[in-house]
């Protein structure tokens, strides 16, 4: 989970101080929004249509109706858009930057701007490489409070993104279970399983009852439950689109059906399971971030049913103890390696 700041960011203070190269221009925004500065740009734009896969960003900016607002895994209008400049606020992997820009630079007419504003420790030094097939090298344009704003002139016509092009699939092999994982760009686990979560689900017992998938990824967690429990009835979350479109193609690929959805952490949960499980998240961008955890956690109890229970896994290194003893008084270590624990409340 990212706060969305009604207050610009960083990234988009430097927008601020280059508003002259937006007036009166049809804009569109992408990428990773921390804040609400797009309904702030439309004051000084013709138009401004924002493209978010992050489902935060999405509640934010829907209070207001002064720009077009798309949430989803892929931006494919049936005709393109023709703007006069996007801008992308730099991601944190290089293969979702990759992406977001398959998906917006077809929008921008030829002649158009594509501008690219980031933190300087989070790879915007290096994005040359990745701008080449779009157009000649990028001009840095300005640089204060630790970001830098990049401008590339589309210069040749690109072709329509096409959301196959992007996935992944690997093989997962669990105690004699195998499930074909399927995943997009800059979800986590997009090429092989993770170890934290292979301690979870070799320790797991059985389940019954419902479960609850609490920042599902690729689905590896939900798919693995349902292999093991056929009777469990399982929901998938996940604040980013990409990971619940990667999720539902992976039940698809595997035969099984669940509910995916996309939630900022409970925002769309409605109702209450036996058995929260999550390998939660704690970074947003390039910082560490507790927030999803603490909220994952401190909640989780309006969530379960009477002895219902939450798993988590964590780094070794993470104290998620006190956040569960807070919570529930107790919390439980159901086993750890070297690098990760499996945590636990005991069942009121």
């Amino acid at each position: 989970m990212t706060a969305i700041s009604s207050s610009p960011t960083s990234a988009s203070q430097v927008l601020e101080r280059n508003i002259s190269q937006f007036n009166d221009k049809s804009v569109l925004v992408t990428g990773a929004i921390e804040d609400t500065y797009a309904i702030e740009l439309a004051n000084s734009c013709r138009s401004v249509h924002v493209f978010t896969t992050y489902y935060s960003a999405y509640q934010a900016l829907q209070q207001s109706d002064q720009i077009g607002l798309s949430f989803g895994a892929s931006f494919a209008p049936e005709s393109p858009l023709e703007v006069d400049a996007a801008i992308l606020y730099l991601p944190k992997t290089k293969a979702e930057v990759d992406y977001l820009l398959a998906n917006v630079v077809p929008q921008i007419k030829i002649g158009g701007i594509l501008y690219l504003v980031g933190d300087n420790r989070g790879g915007i030094k290096s994005v040359d490489k990745q701008l080449q097939p779009y157009g000649n090298k990028a001009i840095k344009l300005d640089s204060a409070r630790r970001c830098s704003l990049l401008a590339l002139e589309i210069s040749q016509q690109c072709q329509p993104f096409q959301l196959d092009d992007w996935l992944t699939t690997y093989p997962c092999e669990v105690k004699g279970e195998h499930l074909d994982i399927v995943s997009l760009p800059g979800v986590f686990s997009a090429k092989e399983l993770d170890l934290g979560t292979r301690l979870l689900l070799e320790n797991i017992a059985p389940l019954k009852g419902n479960a609850l998938d609490i920042g599902c990824g690729a689905g590896v967690i939900g798919s693995f439950l349902l292999k093991q429990n056929p009777e469990l009835k399982v929901e998938m979350t996940d604040v980013s689109a990409l990971a619940v479109e990667s999720a539902k193609l992976t039940l698809a690929k595997n035969g099984l059906n669940a509910h995916v959805f996309p939630s900022d952490v409970y925002s769309e949960v409605k109702q209450r399971y036996t058995t929260l499980i999550s390998n939660p998240p704690f970074h947003a961008g390039l910082n560490t971030n507790y927030g999803a955890v603490e909220q994952i956690i401190a909640d989780a109890k309006q969530h379960l049913k009477i002895r219902g229970r939450l798993i988590l896994v964590a780094n070794k290194f993470l104290r998620y103890e006190p956040l569960f003893e807070k919570a529930f008084t107790h919390c439980e270590l159901l086993t750890e390696t070297t690098k990760f624990k499996l945590l636990s409340n005991y069942p009121d």
